[in-house]
């Protein structure tokens, strides 16, 4: 009982780009639920298989034929490292404790972001550990919400990269970087797989999110100052940046920080502010967001008439704040000229109940932290 077919009545082979092979077939009605032997056969399966609907009686077999290709962690590991000291850098300069070179131009910012380099390299990294109350909560959030990409694609044996940081110095990002990404080096086989891999990033990096905010809120105060419609800032080598609110943002605010003013959040609190925006930005339904993703995989086809009204929505906000007019060209130019979504290899096979579930937690997650506004003043 070693071979896949004693277990299926009709089944199809199919080999995938990047050394993948996948049978998906129907379950002999003798073997559903599974039986001992079918138990017994997916144990030493040496590869990844789900059942690919809710009633158990299809199955999909997937299977690596080819050695796993050597990790490039020397690179990656590198941009950590740089990721790391940035985001330090961008700490040490929310608490105060580093002026960033700040030059006019784009000679300039590349000639700020060298002397950054020098200042680091010339013993200035002792300053940096200052910021580690917004680097270490940050990191946090972003690796776990690409770790939980990276594990939910091995679930389902897809060829995937370890993450990639995008480091940006202090002087050119308040946040010391732009994320990171993974990638899928091998196709996406139906829906359920797109749903799942989509949905476990922001769904991994809320739940960190959540719990840096009610940390970061704890260590904030309020502040005289009388700004209209900003209820939170920091401070960014001394000049204020007002900073819009979430669904969550608000609630959190009114809870854990009485009193009237706007709130100048702690490095936590803004790490935490940060980890919410990005979970709600990246799970706008569009083009090859994680949104895109989950939508494709609840909708199918009809993603894309949702990502045109979406985008049509971005450009209104636009009006209000410029920076979407930026995030829905980045979007557009992500997914190669389109907002929709691109085709599975079985784009027909419906989610499960489960996928349905996932799904409407991103829903949720998406409506509690989205920001219409982000900046402000």
């Amino acid at each position: 009982m070693n071979d896949p077919a004693n277990f299926f009545s009709a089944w199809r082979s199919v080999t995938l780009a990047g050394s993948r092979h996948v049978q998906d077939g129907i379950v002999r009605p003798e073997h559903r639920g599974p039986s001992s032997a079918l138990r017994a056969f997916l144990r030493q399966w040496p590869g990844a298989w789900y059942w690919s609907d809710d009633d158990h009686t299809g199955l999909v077999l997937i299977q690596g034929t080819a050695p796993a290709r050597p990790e490039r962690w020397l690179w990656h590991g590198a941009l950590l490292v740089l990721f790391i000291v940035c985001t330090l850098g961008a700490g040490s300069v929310v608490s105060g404790h580093l002026r960033p070179p700040v030059h006019p131009g784009l000679g300039g910012a590349v000639s700020g972001a060298l002397e950054f380099a020098a200042f680091v390299v010339n013993g200035g990294w002792r300053t940096l550990l200052d910021g580690w109350e917004f680097a270490v909560p940050l990191l946090g959030i972003l690796l776990v919400h690409e770790l939980g990409h990276y594990f939910a694609a091995r679930r389902y044996a897809i060829d995937v990269s370890p993450p990639y940081f995008i480091p940006v110095p202090p002087n050119l990002s308040p946040i010391g970087g732009l994320g990171a990404f993974i990638r899928l080096r091998s196709p996406v086989y139906d829906r359920r797989q797109l749903l799942d891999v989509g949905a476990a990033g922001p769904l991994a990096g809320f739940v960190v999110a959540m719990g840096v905010l009610l940390w970061g809120y704890q260590l904030s105060s309020r502040v005289s100052a009388q700004v209209a419609g900003a209820p939170s800032l920091i401070l960014f080598a001394g000049h204020p940046i007002f900073l819009g609110d979430s669904l969550l943002t608000h609630a959190l605010r009114y809870w854990l920080v009485p009193g009237a003013g706007p709130v100048l959040l702690a490095p936590p609190a803004f790490a935490g502010w940060v980890g919410m925006f990005i979970t709600g930005l990246n799970l706008l339904p569009l083009s090859q967001l994680d949104g895109g993703h989950v939508l494709y995989g609840l909708a199918g086809k009809q993603q894309r008439l949702i990502a045109m009204v979406v985008a049509v929505g971005l450009l209104l906000l636009g009006t209000r704040a410029p920076m979407w007019f930026v995030w829905a060209g980045l979007t557009f130019a992500i997914g190669g000229g389109k907002w929709s979504h691109p085709a599975v290899v079985i784009p027909d096979r419906s989610v499960s109940r489960g996928g349905r579930l996932t799904g409407l937690a991103c829903l949720v997650v998406f409506m509690l932290t989205f920001v219409p506004i982000p900046f402000q003043g």
